[in-house]
């Protein structure tokens, strides 16, 4: 059996991308973990020649709220499918000047505002403590794929920022957006943790593709819309498609 045979990237989908366009699906698992049942089925199958396991973070159809994903269970799942290096995809809103609607970022940093989700794999009846280190949250490797990707694409992207995780399921107040902007917040999310650190736990490379799909509550005098979001989800996900095509083959060769 080849390294790219024993060795899968994992994409998980976020609003917008709850199926994968041109994966060509082999075995489509519904799993148990000790965490309990992920989000979705695992999709394998191949993207570009290379093996791939695709889960629906929201669920298929699109039905599990940011707070109530079951994160420890996806990551498990993608682990015990041979997963080593995932590259999770998230519709945020847009704090930066420079991260408005459309904007593709590779975030470097995370923020972390949630509360009362299951968050680490170390709890329980423990032989010891085990604490991550957590400085760098995303894989760098994994980072420089994504932005290659872009690039080869024909797109851009903005090559890095903060990305605040906010509880959800509703939008933030622009009190609150004050509030992460004045904490260093380049994008807001609701669903970019705990599943970092998780997989860090795990020991598999972490970095997510973000696409900006509205501006974030107080940034603009319009209200945000679904509606809104929705036009710019179906323009975006292309792109983060035409990214994924490229990444993966440089994320499995490294």
């Amino acid at each position: 059996m080849s390294q790219h045979e024993s060795e899968r990237i994992g994409i998980i989908g976020g609003t917008g991308l709850e199926s994968l366009e041109g994966l060509t699906i082999t075995e489509e698992k519904a799993v148990s973990t000790p965490w309990g049942i992920p989000s979705s089925s695992l999709a394998e199958g191949h993207l570009a020649g290379i093996p791939v396991v695709f889960l629906a973070r929201h669920g298929s159809p699109h039905r599990i709220p940011p707070h109530q994903v079951n994160y420890r269970a996806n990551l498990w799942a993608l682990q015990e499918a041979r997963v080593k290096r995932v590259i999770g995809v998230n519709a945020v809103g847009g704090i930066h000047p420079d991260m408005g609607p459309s904007t593709l970022v590779v975030p470097d940093q995370i923020l972390d505002y949630t509360w009362g989700r299951g968050h680490t794999m170390f709890e329980g009846k423990l032989a010891e403590t085990t604490h991550i280190d957590f400085t760098w949250p995303y894989s760098a490797s994994l980072r420089s794929v994504l932005i290659t990707a872009v690039e080869q694409a024909g797109l851009s992207c903005v090559p890095e920022g903060t990305y605040a995780a906010t509880q959800g399921p509703r939008l933030e107040t622009a009190a609150e957006i004050t509030r992460l902007e004045r904490d260093g917040a380049d994008l807001v999310g609701m669903t970019g943790m705990p599943e970092a650190a998780l997989a860090a736990e795990l020991g598999m490379d972490y970095a997510s593709l973000s696409l900006v799909v509205n501006w974030a509550a107080g940034k603009t005098e319009e209200a945000i819309t679904l509606d809104d979001i929705r036009a710019v989800l179906d323009g975006g996900m292309a792109d983060v498609r035409a990214v994924l095509e490229r990444a993966i083959p440089r994320a499995a060769a490294y």
